[in-house]
């Protein structure tokens, strides 16, 4: 039997004015094609303080790399979070548009936050460390 994550509050998100306007838009244009993800990008939106400019250092932006921790199984993960086009898991690509990337996207680091895999499973992470994106997306 699979350890229950603890906790269920989600933390507050953060996200750049330029980021919400893109990944809004981008959820819209899910709704037909993938419904419960758009849905679940639609409700993380929902709840995100969204800066005027720049950006907080310390959550989950898109194009960043993101370390991360599966708090059940202990497991670290490096990840750069990414639009659907530029994903690339070979290459730790992943995109905003799957149960981890939405669940990702806003967290600030030390936060922890429950999603549900593609198989329904209950997972938590917490996010360890975020870097400035690269390349601006």
């Amino acid at each position: 039997m699979a350890k229950k994550p603890a906790g269920g509050a989600k933390p507050r998100i953060i996200l750049t004015a330029s980021d919400h306007e893109k990944l809004s838009l981008l959820a819209r244009a899910a709704e037909s094609t993938m419904p419960d993800i758009a849905f679940e990008l639609a409700e993380e939106l929902d709840r995100a303080n969204v800066l005027p400019e720049g950006r907080a250092s310390d959550a989950v932006c898109m194009g960043c790399e993101v370390e991360f921790r599966d708090d059940v199984t202990e497991r670290v993960q490096t990840v750069i979070l990414v639009y659907p086009n530029e994903a690339d898991i070979s290459k730790g690509r992943i995109s905003v548009l799957t149960p981890i990337g939405t669940a990702l996207i806003g967290v600030p680091v030390g936060k922890s936050i429950n999603w549900i895999t593609r198989t329904g499973e209950t997972k938590r992470l917490t996010v360890l460390q975020v870097r400035e994106p690269t390349v601006a997306s």
